[in-house]
């Protein structure tokens, strides 16, 4: 059958991949698992009683839940009743929180567990209007999504006809949610996306999957941002099972419980992932950590284009003796990974793919739904480095600036109550103008090398990408995170927070004493390392990019603390204020 609007997703699943594993949320440390059937009847039935909640057609519900298959009942069931989903992040400030709950005219809000109730509550009072609160798990005082299904059972006579008819006439154009986003400066926009977007971009996507319907995956970023989402819409339109981890600290166990055949990541999992495998050969002795450590030698020159007959047997005795053993600790399964949200070390690339845990980067935003650009696994249209080759039924081009723009169905219609911005993102020729700074690579292949608003220049007038810089940076193993600066200054510098647990273990090897992190970065050992660190990065940049001075911080930036977005992109605003007064102190001697 064809699917045109997102909830055609439902009847497809039904009639061509009946399995009773559609849609699995792991509880207490077991998998409570929803049949085709059930997804499509649980939607149903929220549809039904959203009818009879005086809810008009284009009303905005937000929902504000972990990932679990209600997300997915109560999305199909919005759009199956003619209203819009607005899913939010769970972690956001109130300020957040309040702009949207204000901005959406939302009037139902779903939450998913206590602590959020607690928080949310208060602040739905705040606005102006009445909204209603309902939970996905049982709390005193508010209707949960179980008293909905037994009102849609009460209702379905009733109300059958009219979710058929909607079935039958909804267009293709109108506006399927709006998704607000995270952001890295100012309130968060409202970009709305229609069921066409949505189609075009998870049909496009599932084109060049390379699992199906005998396979699943593991959904752990959260289904509110438009990456997750597609990519759960993709797996669902090819009949691939979702199993959605217990947390994020619980992903490795998940993966092996379930025996994964892939998921989504952001580069920040995949970094931390990489890390806990370099960290585990540390710990090794003797010849086990030379064989690990020459295993991790052999990933690093992996490409796709390698075929001599040395390298292959190399790779073939790592395998068996390493990389196989961290699949098995994984679920023991071959693995497609995509990669998106921001950019990610080539080395990360290297390693997993050399594992058998094949990385795919892609790249696109929430105002194209999002998918611009991905390497493709099915075809074989793959070159590391890059994010892949513009998706199929798209235009792309760069600007005489660098910068790169888009056009075509995946183009959001716009911003919710702000056409002058969108006539300042969206051209008089479609043209998305993305924000971002790109170069093709072999004519065909996109990468991305910076920010346009990011970019600055040196007082010298030379200029300085500092994304670029910072995922350099990243390649030590000393280093955690990282923001360059030094716009209109003489020379670019970085705050840099290390990684503590490799710096604690260089200390103790070097018999360096100290009393907690903070004292940590004040010894001059450690300072003398991490400079050496520095110069060996500075050996690859221009003279002008070049970091001449540091300053070391013992903190952590997340979403919680507002030092990076909700994909754990760096608000460069936000960090530049909190360390103002050492920006400062690195150019205070300079004219």
């Amino acid at each position: 059958m064809e699917v045109t609007r997102t909830f055609d997703i439902l009847d497809q699943l039904v009639t061509e991949y009946p399995k009773d594993d559609i849609l699995s949320r792991k509880v207490n440390g077991k998998w409570i698992k929803f049949s085709c059937d059930e997804y499509r009847r649980h939607s149903h039935l929220l549809a039904y009683a959203f009818l009879s909640m005086g809810l008009l057609p284009e009303d905005k519900v937000i929902t504000i839940t972990n990932n679990r298959p209600e997300w997915n009942f109560v999305d199909m069931g919005l759009t199956l009743a003619r209203l819009i989903h607005v899913p939010v992040y769970t972690t956001l400030s109130n300020d957040d929180y309040l702009h949207i709950f204000d901005h959406s005219d939302a009037k139902v809000i779903f939450v998913g567990g206590d602590a959020l109730l607690k928080k949310l509550s208060p602040l739905v009072k705040k606005i102006g209007r009445e909204i209603e609160i309902i939970t996905m798990d049982r709390a005193d005082g508010f209707r949960c999504i179980e008293d909905l299904y037994k009102i849609g059972e009460e209702l379905e006579d009733k109300n059958k006809d009219i979710i058929e008819n909607n079935k039958k006439s909804i267009d293709e154009n109108s506006v399927a949610t709006i998704i607000y986003t995270s952001g890295t400066t100012g309130a968060p926009k409202g970009v709305m996306l229609s069921h066409k977007n949505l189609v075009f971009n998870f049909k496009g996507s599932a084109a060049q999957q390379s699992k199906d319907y005998r396979h699943k995956m593991l959904s752990f970023l959260p289904l509110c941002h438009i990456y997750e989402r597609t990519m759960n819409y993709n797996y669902q339109y090819c009949g691939i099972s979702t199993y959605y981890a217990e947390s994020l600290s619980t992903i490795a166990a998940d993966l092996a419980d379930c025996h994964a055949d892939g998921f989504c990541a952001v580069p920040r999992v995949l970094e931390m992932m990489y890390n806990k495998l370099e960290g585990a050969g540390k710990d090794l002795k003797g010849i086990k950590k030379i064989i690990y450590k020459w295993a991790f030698s052999i990933a690093s020159k992996f490409d796709y284009t390698k075929t001599s007959p040395f390298y292959t047997l190399q790779y073939k005795i790592a395998d068996k003796l390493v990389y196989s053993k961290w699949r098995q600790k994984l679920g023991g399964k071959e693995m497609l990974i995509v990669s998106g949200g921001s950019s990610i070390q080539a080395k990360i690339i290297r390693l997993f793919t050399a594992a058998k845990m094949y990385i795919f980067e892609g790249y696109g935003m929430t105002e194209t739904s999002p998918v611009i650009a991905v390497n493709n696994p099915k075809e074989m249209i793959i070159k590391i480095g890059t994010v892949g080759k513009a998706m199929a039924g798209t235009e792309m081009m760069i600007a005489e600036d660098g910068e790169i723009l888009t056009r075509g169905p995946h183009v959001m219609l716009g911003y919710y109550k702000d056409p002058e911005y969108t006539k300042q993102v969206i051209d008089s020729d479609g043209w998305l103008h993305t924000g971002d700074i790109g170069v093709m690579v072999d004519e065909i292949f996109l990468k991305i090398t910076d920010r346009k608003k990011e970019i600055f220049k040196l007082s010298a007038g030379k200029y300085v990408a500092p994304q670029v810089i910072e995922n350099m940076l990243k390649e030590s193993s000393f280093i955690e995170n990282c923001m360059v600066v030094g716009e209109n200054q003489k020379f670019a510098s970085a705050i840099i927070i290390p990684d503590f647990n490799r710096l604690h273990f260089w200390a103790a090897k070097n018999k360096i004493h100290y009393n907690d992190n903070s004292d940590l970065i004040q010894n001059d050992a450690i300072i003398e390392k991490i400079n050496k660190e520095i110069e060996i990065i500075n050996k690859k940049l221009a003279v002008h990019e070049q970091v001449k001075r540091v300053k070391l911080v013992a903190d952590e930036w997340t979403p919680l603390n507002d030092m990076l977005s909700q994909t754990l992109k760096l608000k460069r605003n936000k960090v530049k204020a909190k360390y103002q007064a050492l920006i400062n102190d690195i150019y205070k001697n300079e004219i």
